[in-house]
C-alpha cells in the first residue's frame, strides 16, 4: 500500500506542475489565466502567447503524464495489493493510477492555486507511456481533424473518439494481446470526462463561433472563448 501512496503523491505533484504558468511568467511576463479563456491549458497559452509557446506547453503537460505513467507507476517500496484483479493486469492498473493522478494534479495543481487546464494533453501522455502504437494512431486522428477544420477542441474530442476505438479494434479485432482491458476501461471512462469539460466548446461549435487554428494562430471571434 506503500507504494501506492508514494505513487499517487509524487504523481500528483508532477502533474501539479503548471508548466503554462511558468513559461507565460518567466517567458513571456503574462499569467495566461489573466487572459484569453482564463485556462491554464495549452490552447489558451497558444491563444495568448503564440504558437510556440502554446507548443512548449504541450510538450510539458504531455511529458508529466508520460513520467508519471512511464517512471513513477513503477516505484516499488512494498508488495503492490493489487495482483488480485482478475483480468486486468497489474502494471497496467498501476500505470493508470499514476496517470490519473497526474491529470488530477494537472487539473487541479496545488503548486498553481488549483486553477488548472482541462487534462487532455496529460492524458494523451499517460496513454503514450502505456500503449505507443495506439496512441500515434490517436495523435493522427488529432492532427488530421485539426488540419481539416482547425478546430483544437474538436480534434481533442475526434481523438477522445479515436482512442478507444482504436484499442477495441487492436485488441478484439487483430488479438493484440499486449493491450490490457483496463486500458479499454480507463479510455471510455477518459473519453467521458474530455466530453463533459468541453461541453461549453461543444455548444461553441454548434453555432460556429468556436476559436480556429490559423497559420499557427489561434484566431478567435469576438465571442469564442475556451
Amino acid at each position: 500500500m506503500l507504494s501506492i501512496i508514494l505513487i499517487v503523491v509524487l504523481s500528483y505533484l508532477v502533474g501539479s506542475i503548471p508548466g503554462s504558468l511558468l513559461i507565460g511568467k518567466y517567458l513571456y511576463g503574462i499569467d495566461p489565466r489573466e487572459h484569453g479563456s482564463g485556462n491554464a491549458g495549452a490552447t489558451n497559452t497558444m491563444r495568448v502567447l503564440g504558437f510556440k509557446a502554446g507548443v512548449l506547453a504541450t510538450i510539458v503537460d504531455l511529458g508529466k503524464g508520460l513520467f508519471a505513467a512511464g517512471i513513477i507507476a513503477t516505484i516499488r517500496v512494498d508488495a503492490i495489493p493489487v495482483t488480485g484483479l482478475g483480468f486486468w493486469d497489474t502494471m497496467s492498473v498501476m500505470r493508470l493510477i499514476a496517470g490519473m493522478a497526474a491529470v488530477a494534479g494537472h487539473m487541479y495543481p496545488v503548486l498553481a492555486g488549483f486553477r488548472g487546464g482541462k487534462g487532455v494533453n496529460t492524458s494523451a501522455g499517460v496513454l503514450l507511456a502505456i500503449t505507443p502504437v495506439t496512441m500515434l494512431f490517436t495523435f493522427g486522428v488529432f492532427a488530421l481533424v485539426l488540419y481539416t477544420s482547425r478546430y483544437v477542441s474538436l480534434a481533442s474530442l475526434a481523438a477522445a473518439i479515436a482512442f478507444p476505438s482504436t484499442v477495441v479494434i487492436r485488441k478484439y479485432l487483430f488479438g493484440v494481446g499486449s493491450i490490457d482491458a483496463s486500458i479499454l476501461f480507463f479510455s471510455l471512462a477518459l473519453a467521458t470526462a474530455i466530453f463533459i469539460a468541453h461541453r461549453p466548446n461543444i455548444q461553441r461549435l454548434l453555432k460556429g463561433e468556436e476559436t480556429r487554428v490559423s497559420a499557427g494562430k489561434l484566431s478567435m471571434s469576438s465571442s469564442s472563448k475556451e
